[in-house]
């Protein structure tokens, strides 16, 4: 979008209130193609708090119908999620507050509860804002897992049900009581894994939301891991959207199937940090990660970074054995990708952490001496392949670095040389 198109919003905006509620209507569709091609600074310049008074004011004065506002504010708070706009003008907003009275008045109803008015103002409201109090909470998160309960499979259903979950998901890390959401949850993934009915992004904002009660219950673990075999999946999802992704396309920003990858690789981060169960579906969602770290080497995108920092993570999370990384090919991979020639600093640094983690890991003593049986043959395969591939002189030859990198990034490497070697 240029910034005619920014300028065209807000001419087209200045043009509601000299409309009826039909004319408005066709011009809010018109500003909602525009919104859908902004980009982060664009949407932030655009949708200011000056900008929702308005918007406010028009209501009270009867210049602009409720009907079209939602219209309007269901695909901006879409947009907002989906592009990562963060931004508090919306919740600092006179419209916000009004949003929240409307929300609690229509619960309290029961004889005349309008259910599509309850959901179109939750999902703006959630989409929009970023900090929300327990009784907003328990109105809204059960009126939004119900919308998105909808198997019809219809175009217009399957948009429904993605507006929901990506407001669900911009709820964020907060404590929620499991009755409000889980047994529609875990209906909706285990209907989508039999049936196939979610969109990508649906599919992945439906995790999202449950992997970030983990932070407040981690009793969720089992259901996640065990029950809807999250890893399983993601790495199913992942493979899936590689596959799709044209890598040789010479533009610099990223694709549509590109974002929606890099968005699955961010929300496993968390994961990987809170993950206790050791399950050995984990190798196979290291080995998907592993595929996009390989197909994007070329390129050293976001995704690339995204990737190497991912696996750097899960290294230094016990639950996760080091069997994972050797099995799905993480070390021989990221060993290969420091010896690219555009390799960056960045990318060094991330690196090296992960070859000290998974060291320091195979140097732990184990209690169980049948897993210490398994470590040991690890050892051993990691040991030969790292001298077949002169593993010690490409991490001395960044001895010097060591310093530097930990002054520039994070104090997480190692000085002592002897940290990063193994022996069997």
């Amino acid at each position: 979008m240029t910034t005619s198109g920014t300028e065209r919003f807000n001419e087209l905006f200045s043009e509601l209130e000299d409309c009826d509620e039909n004319g408005q209507k066709r011009i809010i569709e018109e500003m909602n193609k525009i919104v859908y091609e902004m980009n982060e600074e664009e949407f932030k310049s655009v949708f200011t708090k000056e900008l929702f008074y308005k918007m406010n004011k028009m209501i009270e004065d009867k210049k602009l119908s409720m009907g079209n506002v939602l219209l309007l504010l269901k695909r901006v708070g879409y947009c907002k999620v989906l592009k990562n706009a963060w931004t508090r003008s919306f919740k600092e907003s006179s419209l916000n507050k009004r949003f929240e009275q409307m929300i609690i008045a229509e619960n309290k109803k029961i004889d005349e509860k309008d259910e599509k008015l309850l959901v179109d103002l939750c999902e703006c409201f959630f989409s929009l804002s970023f900090i929300f109090n327990h009784e907003l909470l328990s109105i809204c998160v059960p009126c939004l897992v119900k919308a998105a309960l909808k198997k019809e499979e219809s175009v217009e259903a399957r948009n429904e049900v993605e507006i929901a979950f990506l407001a669900l998901h911009n709820i964020g890390i907060c404590p929620i009581e499991q009755e409000l959401y889980m047994n529609e949850i875990k209906e909706i993934i285990k209907y989508h894994q039999e049936h196939r009915n979610l969109s990508h992004l649906a599919y992945r904002c439906a995790w999202k939301f449950l992997i970030d009660r983990l932070y407040f219950d981690e009793n969720l673990e089992e259901v996640i891991v065990n029950d809807l075999h999250f890893a399983r999946e993601a790495a199913r999802e992942i493979e899936e959207l590689t596959r799709n992704v044209d890598w040789k396309r010479e533009k610099e920003e990223e694709s549509e199937e590109e974002l929606a990858l890099l968005r699955w690789i961010e929300s496993l981060n968390f994961f990987f940090e809170m993950c206790k169960l050791q399950r050995e579906e984990f190798s196979g969602l290291i080995g998907s990660i592993v595929q996009v770290f390989q197909a994007t080497k070329e390129k050293c995108n976001g995704i690339h970074y995204h990737c190497v920092y991912l696996l750097e993570t899960a290294a230094g999370n016990k639950a996760i054995k080091v069997e994972a990384f050797v099995k799905g090919g993480a070390v021989d991979a990221v060993f290969q990708g420091i010896q690219l020639p555009a390799l960056n600093e960045k990318m060094a640094y991330e690196s090296l952490v992960l070859f000290l983690k998974v060291s320091r890991r195979l140097k732990e003593e184990e209690d169980d001496e049948m897993e210490e049986a398994k470590r040991k043959a690890s050892k051993r395969k990691v040991t030969e392949k790292m001298e077949e591939e002169g593993y010690e002189d490409i991490i001395t030859s960044f001895h010097e670095k060591f310093d530097f990198l930990n002054r520039r990034y994070y104090h997480g490497l190692s000085l002592n040389i002897s940290d990063y070697f193994i022996s069997v």
